[in-house]
Parts: C-alpha cells; sequence; structure tokens
C-alpha cells in the first residue's frame, strides 16, 4: 500500500481566507441533524449525510420515503469477495443519489472484538484484515460513483454499553496491529473522503482522551501518519469541549446547529486559545469533500431514477444468497428437488417473522420485503403444500395493542388520542391514531411541553391478558384512573444515544378477564424530552397479549407439522430486542424456546434443514444433531428469494465465517462488554477472535472462515513469487509490498462451486507474544465440476510486521515463517515457507 498525496489545495486556501472568522466557524457545525451548512462566497452548497450500512437510510425529511434495504455487513463480510462488496457499494452510492445524500456514514470497521457486541452484525469480521479489505471494496464503490464514504468509528469503539462513557485501555501495539489496522488499509487502498471519531475515549498508555479531542491519534496517527486530507466528523453528539475538540483535530461537530464550537470557538480563537490557521485548514478539509462529491462550483446533480431497477434487487439477492454459510450437509439433502417432494412445513419464530435489519441508526424502512414464506412459495411448484408454523414466540416483549381493541374516549372511534398541551396545561392540538406504538412521536407544535394519551382497551377474550407499558423520559401511566407508573428522567440527548427512546424498559400487569368482558381506561402523561439536534419528542408503547397457547403447545403443534411434511425448514434466531445499537447482548443464548423447538422437529423429521436467522453468533447446542445447517444472517429485503434460491441449488451458498461461533460460553474469550469502573481493558491483546480460539486450544462449534458450499475441492500445490520483498516494504508505515502465491486447485465434486482459498501466517516461535496464526490473504474463485483453477493470493508485507512500542515504529522478527493455506482457520491443505532475514523477506528454500 503507498500512502496517497496530499492535495495541493492553494486555491482553496485562498478562498478561505477571504472570509472572516465568524463565517468559517459557522461551517464547522452542522446546520441541521443531516445536512452541513452552505456559503455562496466559497461556491459551497449544503453537503447531505446520511446513516448507511446497510443501506442508506436518507435524512427522514419524508416520513413515508423507504430505500432499498441490504443485507447486514457481516453477511456480506461471510461471501469474502472485495469485488461483490465493491458493487454493493455502487449501489448505495445509487441509492444516494436518489435520496438526495452526498454522503454516506459507512463501512463500519470496528471489529467483532466480542459476540455480545450490540453492533456486531454492522462490522464485518473479528480479523482486521478482512474487515479492512472489504471495506476498503465498499468506499471504492460508493466513492466511484462520487458519494463520500464516512469510515467509522475512529477507533476501538467496539461495543455499546456505556459507548458514550468508556474509556478502550489497550497497549499501542495491540491498538497499532489490530483496531487502527483496517482504518490504515482502508486510507491507504480507498482514500475515503471523511473520517468519524468515536463516541467513547481511549488510554493506550501514552495518552488519554476522548476520541473527539485526541490529538495524537486525529493529528498525529490519522492526519500525519496516515496522510488523511479529509475531514474528521464527531460521531452525533459526541463533541462535549471546545477547545480541547478544536485542537485535537475534529473538523465538523454534529448534528447542529448547536453545539460546543460556535460563538465560543470564535472566542477562543481570539483569546489565542486556537490558532486560526487551526480553523482554516478544518474549512479546506470541508471544501475537499464537498469538492469530491459536487457541492463546491458545481450545478445539482443529475436526477436519479426514484425507482429501484429490477437489477438492484437481483444485487441484493445475490449477496444474501452468496453470503449464506453452509455449516453442516450431513444426508447430502441440499440442494432440494422438488421432483418428490410434495410437502414443506416451515417452522419457527423466524419463519413467521424474519429478523430482516439490526436496530439502531443502521435501520432502513424497506420499500418491500420478501418473507421467507413468500419467497418459498414463489421458488417451489404450486403443487407443493407449504404450511406455517411459529413453534413458539421468541420475543421477550409483547406485541404493540391491536388497533382493533382501542378506541377514543371522546369520539368513540377506533384509535388513540394524543393531546399536546402548552407549558399550563391548555390544549393546543391533538389527534387520533390507530396504534399503540408512539416511539419517538414529534408531530407536535413548538409550544406543546407535554402530550396526554387516551384509549379505552376493550377487552373479550375470557382469561388472563397482559399489558405492558414502555415510556421514555418524565411520564406516568394510569390505567381506569390508578397511577401504575412513573418515571422522572429528564435527561435530553442521553435518551437518544443510548437508544431509550426507542427501547424503553417495559413494565407490565396482568388483567383478567371474565365472560362478560372488560373495558380499561389508559392514559399516558409524556412530557416533551428536549433532545437537541435530535428535536423534540415523546415515547410510549403499550403492548398487549391475549390469552393463548403455551410455547409448548405450539412447538408439539409444529413437531406434529413436520412429521407430517416430506422436509421440515426450521428457521430460528434472534430479534430486533436482541441485536441493536444502544446496547450489547448479555449472553448468546437463542432467545424463548427455540433449542426445544429445533430439537422436537430434529426428532420429528430426519430431513430437516435448520436456518439461523442472526446476525452475531448464538449457541446451538443440537448444532451436531441438524441434518443441515444454515447460516442466513441478517439477509434484508431479499431474505425469502435469497433463501429459496440456496435451498433449490440456485445460488450456492459460498459463504464462510467472518467470526467463530462458539460451542460453549465458557469458552468465549471476551464473554462481555461492560465497562468496569468507566475502562473497557483489553487484555487479550493481539489476540482478537479466531487468534485467542488458536492461542488457548479450544474447539469451536465452528471456525472462523468455515463453510461447505455444494462441492468439493482439492488443494494440489502452493508457489510463491520468486522476487524477495524489500526491507522499505517491511518497515514502512502503510506496509509495503508483498508476495505472491499461486495457489492450484481442483474441483472434484459434481457441481459447479465457488471457493475461498485463505492463507494463514504462522510466525516463528521465537518468545514474542505473537499469534498462533492469523489471516494473511484469501481470493475467491469458480470452477466447474472437474476443472482445475489457480488462485492468486497477495499476502501483504504488513502482516509480517510488529509494533515496537519502545522505539515507536515498525519491525519484522527475523526467523522462518509458515504460509498455510487452506479452507478455514482450523483447516489447512498446503504449506509454504518464508524466510526474513536481513530485513528482506524471501520463498523459503
Amino acid at each position: 500500500m503507498s500512502r496517497p498525496a496530499l492535495p495541493d489545495d492553494t486555491e482553496l486556501r485562498d478562498r478561505v481566507r477571504g472570509l472572516d472568522l465568524d463565517s468559517k466557524i459557522r461551517l464547522l457545525t452542522g446546520a441541521g441533524l443531516w445536512k452541513l451548512p452552505a456559503e455562496p462566497r466559497l461556491g459551497l452548497s449544503a453537503v447531505t449525510m446520511s446513516d448507511g450500512p446497510q443501506g442508506v437510510r436518507g435524512t427522514g425529511d419524508d416520513p413515508a420515503e423507504t430505500g432499498l434495504l441490504a443485507p447486514a455487513p457481516s453477511a456480506l463480510a461471510a461471501a469474502w469477495d472485495a469485488d461483490l462488496a465493491e458493487r454493493l457499494g455502487e449501489l448505495f452510492a445509487v441509492e444516494a443519489r436518489r435520496k438526495g445524500v452526498d454522503v454516506v456514514l459507512a463501512p463500519v470497521v470496528n471489529l467483532q472484538r466480542t459476540p455480545v457486541a450490540g453492533r456486531h452484525f454492522e462490522y464485518f469480521s473479528e480479523d482486521p484484515l478482512l474487515t479492512g479489505t472489504l471495506a476498503a471494496a465498499v468506499v471504492r464503490g460508493l466513492q466511484s460513483r462520487g458519494v463520500g464514504a464516512c469510515l467509522k468509528h475512529f477507533v476501538a469503539n467496539d461495543s455499546e454499553t456505556d459507548r458514550t462513557q468508556y474509556r478502550a485501555r489497550l497497549d499501542e501495539r495491540t491498538l497499532r496491529e489490530v483496531y487502527l489496522a483496517p482504518f490504515e488499509q482502508v486510507l491507504a487502498e480507498a482514500e475515503p473522503w471523511s473520517v468519524m471519531a468515536a463516541y467513547s475515549g481511549l488510554d493506550d498508555g501514552i495518552e488519554w482522551a476522548p476520541m473527539t479531542e485526541n490529538a495524537r491519534l486525529l493529528r498525529e496517527v490519522l492526519k500525519g501518519e496516515f496522510a488523511f486530507a479529509g475531514p474528521v466528523v464527531s460521531d452525533w453528539a459526541a463533541t462535549r469541549s471546545t477547545v480541547a475538540s478544536a485542537a485535537g483535530g475534529l473538523d465538523l461537530v454534529m448534528p447542529g446547529p448547536d453545539g460546543p464550537w460556535g460563538d465560543a470557538l470564535a472566542a477562543a480563537v481570539r483569546a489565542g486559545e486556537v490558532d486560526e490557521q487551526v480553523i482554516d485548514d478544518k474549512v479546506v478539509r470541508l471544501l475537499r469533500l464537498a469538492r469530491h462529491v459536487g457541492r463546491l462550483d458545481e450545478p445539482e446533480p443529475a436526477p436519479v431514477s426514484s425507482e429501484p431497477a429490477p437489477e438492484e434487487f437481483r444485487l441484493l439477492r445475490e449477496v444474501a444468497a452468496r453470503g449464506t454459510v453452509l455449516l453442516r450437509n450431513e444426508t447430502d439433502l441440499l440442494p432440494l428437488s422438488p421432483d418428490g417432494i410434495g410437502s414443506v412445513a416451515l417452522i419457527g419464530p423466524n419463519a413467521v417473522g424474519p429478523y430482516l435489519q439490526g436496530g439502531g441508526s443502521a435501520f432502513v424502512p424497506a420499500v418491500r420485503t420478501v418473507s421467507y414464506e413468500e419467497g418459498l412459495r414463489a421458488a417451489l411448484p404450486e403443487d407443493v403444500r407449504l404450511t406455517v408454523h411459529r413453534g413458539g414466540d421468541a420475543r421477550l416483549r409483547l406485541p404493540y395493542a391491536s388497533a382493533a381493541l382501542l378506541a377514543d374516549p371522546d369520539s368513540g372511534a377506533a384509535g388513540v388520542r394524543a393531546d399536546h398541551l402548552d407549558a399550563e396545561g391548555n390544549r393546543i392540538g391533538g389527534e387520533v391514531r390507530d396504534t399503540g406504538d408512539w416511539t419517538t412521536y414529534e408531530d407536535f407544535a413548538p409550544e406543546t411541553r407535554r402530550v396526554l394519551l387516551r384509549t379505552v382497551l376493550t377487552l373479550t377474550e375470557p382469561g388472563t391478558h397482559r399489558l405492558e407499558f414502555g415510556c421514555a423520559g418524565r411520564f406516568g401511566v394510569s390505567v381506569d384512573g390508578e397511577e401504575i407508573l412513573a418515571g422522572d428522567d429528564d435527561r435530553g440527548v442521553e435518551l437518544v444515544l443510548e437508544s431509550s427512546h426507542n427501547h424503553p424498559p417495559q413494565w407490565g400487569i396482568d388483567v383478567e378477564v371474565g365472560p362478560e368482558g372488560r373495558r380499561l381506561a389508559l392514559a399516558l402523561d409524556l412530557t416533551v424530552v428536549e433532545a437537541g439536534g435530535y428535536g423534540r419528542f415523546v415515547t410510549a408503547q403499550v403492548r398487549h397479549a391475549p390469552p393463548g397457547p403455551t410455547p409448548y403447545e405450539e412447538i408439539a403443534e409444529a413437531a406434529a407439522a413436520a412429521q407430517a411434511a416430506d422436509v421440515a425448514i426450521v428457521v430460528v434466531g434472534t430479534n430486533e430486542e436482541v441485536e441493536s445499537e444502544g446496547w450489547d447482548r448479555t449472553g448468546l443464548e437463542l432467545p424463548g424456546h427455540q433449542n426445544d423447538l429445533v430439537r422436537k422437529v430434529i426428532a420429528a423429521n430426519p430431513r430437516t434443514i435448520v436456518v439461523v436467522n442472526a446476525g452475531a453468533p448464538v449457541l446451538l447446542p443440537w448444532a451436531d444433531e441438524a441434518p443441515v445447517l444454515l447460516w442466513a444472517w441478517l439477509p434484508g429485503q431479499e431474505a425469502g428469494h435469497a433463501l429459496a434460491d440456496v435451498l433449490l441449488g440456485r445460488t450456492e451458498p459460498s459463504g464462510r465465517l467472518p467470526w467463530t461461533l462458539p460451542a460453549r460460553a465458557q469458552d468465549v474469550p471476551v464473554p462481555d462488554a461492560r465497562p468496569r469502573d468507566g475502562i473497557v481493558d483489553y487484555t487479550e491483546g493481539v489476540h482478537v477472535g479466531h487468534r485467542a480460539w488458536d492461542r488457548d486450544g479450544l474447539a469451536p462449534a465452528f471456525p472462523f472462515g468455515h463453510g461447505l458450499g455444494w462441492t468439493r475441492w482439492t488443494y494440489e500445490s502452493v508457489t510463491l513469487s520468486p522476487t524477495p520483498v524489500s526491507a522499505a516494504s517491511l518497515t514502512s508505515p502503510a506496509g509495503g509490498d508483498g508476495l505472491d502465491l499461486t495457489v492450484a486447485l481442483a474441483n472434484t465434486g459434481p457441481r459447479a462451486g465457488r471457493e475461498v482459498v485463505q492463507v494463514y501466517l504462522e510466525p516463528p516461535r521465537d518468545g514474542t507474544d505473537r499469534p498462533v496464526r492469523l489471516l494473511a490473504g484469501f481470493a475467491t474463485v469458480q470452477a466447474a465440476p472437474g476443472a482445475r483453477v489457480t488462485a492468486e493470493v497477495c499476502v501483504p508485507a504488513r502482516v509480517f510486521r510488529i509494533w515496537d512500542s519502545e522505539a515507536s515504529q515498525w519491525r519484522t522478527p527475523p526467523g522462518r515463517y509458515r504460509l498455510h493455506v487452506g479452507r478455514s482457520s482450523r483447516d489447512p491443505h498446503l504449506t509454504a515457507e518464508v524466510t526474513v532475514d536481513d530485513g528482506r523477506l524471501y520463498p523459503a528454500v
């Protein structure tokens, strides 16, 4: 990797010098939640940003706006294919222009340090090299179409618990070799046009500071060593200081228009606390970004078709299908042949309600969704009978109260009445809506201080009903005039940052209903939350569950359906309560009674296919019992079509695990993400993910890189390029060049297939604490049955080096290194040896 040259921006700097100080500083805080300020005197139009790891969310200006919902980043990573990732980046760019977006806040290059991390699904991998390679491809795709990428979250912001407060403590070597590594790689290979500074702070033994103020990492490393030329953007509401953040290397405070800069920063410059040249540099960086995305001296970008094209849907379908990992296929049941199949039982809570995307800022209102039932029904012959059975509910939270049960107490019409009240309690507006879901309700006038929700809930079915309420901020909940729940949280933006506004704690009561039925008057008195750049809102949820069958009754019904069917397909997994931005998981178990469901179905029908619909690892205690086991990720809008393509053999599930799947919770190297006394201590050092499993000699359920596909492969030979790698490459900041491996292999199975050739580096055992093996390169190849193919794999020089903390530089220890070529981190087939001597790297003889 070569370092990008910093641009010559003399003309831009001349423009900036013509602005007065206050005008320059005005450009350094957002004009709103998503837009940056315009400045006609500079030829600068407003730049628009949007969330985007799983699609382009948009700005929310149109509440009815939808968009393309892609598979989660971990699903894309499972394809291990940079070309596919680049194509998806190009699609994101088209979608961004469709929504008037110039910069997409993606990709996320934090690592899956622990499997319980709330945003695990939003990260690519537990491995730095795989993460960096795929993220660079997404950036190239985005920016090739003139839409900027914003690389995030710089750096070591790898979990959600107290994410705005905690300090990540890790040594300098771990920081350099593991957590900075994917950022460094993407910056060198793809030159992203912006970078986002994380919420959290960092303590690497040299300096402690919040990332928005970390001068050593932002100014010296990111902008200095890594030669990053664009703006460093704060995560939303992450900036808490004026002078420290401005001097520390932050360039743009988001969101706006308020924040800690503005007049306070102007005063600091005039007082000599911040040099005005620092301000000028920030504005120039923003102008570079604007120039890249066509917002500097440019007309409005050409309009893009408002409707997605068929090929866009096909690409999302391809990513979801190719990323699917075939973990087991013991009976050769897959791919299914429709001949001889008269009936299929589709079973499981995620079969009924697929989990398509993770919660939080990545959420995209999809233009369409294809359920597993819809996908299978469209793919199977018409004469095949398809039945669907939930097999028990996996959600801890109840469904929202049905509109059919709710009535406006004033008019008697269906729905919930909202009265908007001013500071004195006077009604100044209102509306009636037909739902118990009032999450982030903000449709009220600026003078509104409280929102009073009132409805009459009519229950007719005899038995025990369950009611649950969830509110955020300051509130009171009354049932038949008696207050049963109250809250006094007067925080503002903090509620948004910890997701309390859309995932409030639930509190419930049981309601006994006799044959005559029962009517309950519900009132929820909500104080408006003042959340700065996130606006003003209230949150309330009314949930209800009627009497119904127990989970075990549903499981028995599902098992009976499986026994009667020719094939049973069980879809289990997580849901929006489990995987989301804003909180981390407390364990790895499947929610609800899904393990019991799987075992009962397998016992009922030996032709059972188990599909896991989850973005992050879950424990599968029955994995060895499943005849067929597929991991289908959070697959996005084309879920049903993609699964049908895999099951019926139209697309090979050529995915490989981008992380390690544990067999037991006690084996997980980093089992939780909780800060201790405000510190998240990275005690595992450089042994992240599969490296820790190798260090500890533990057997996972399935190792990093594992996946089967439809066919069999024979690895025949490996040869190394004869040219030695220079000493300069081994010590350069970017890692320099590398070794080229040529791997010959043959498809010895019955079907055409795609293979991911993986190369792992085994360093010499010289006393230095290094991974037993680390991913050093990979390539994807295709071949017809019986055909031979060669894979060209580049092993970059940087994988041989380690960071010398005492000398503050890279070095490559001498000795003999082994390169293992195979199908996963635990399945080597070929070995080559390399020698490092005299500062150079040679193929061993």
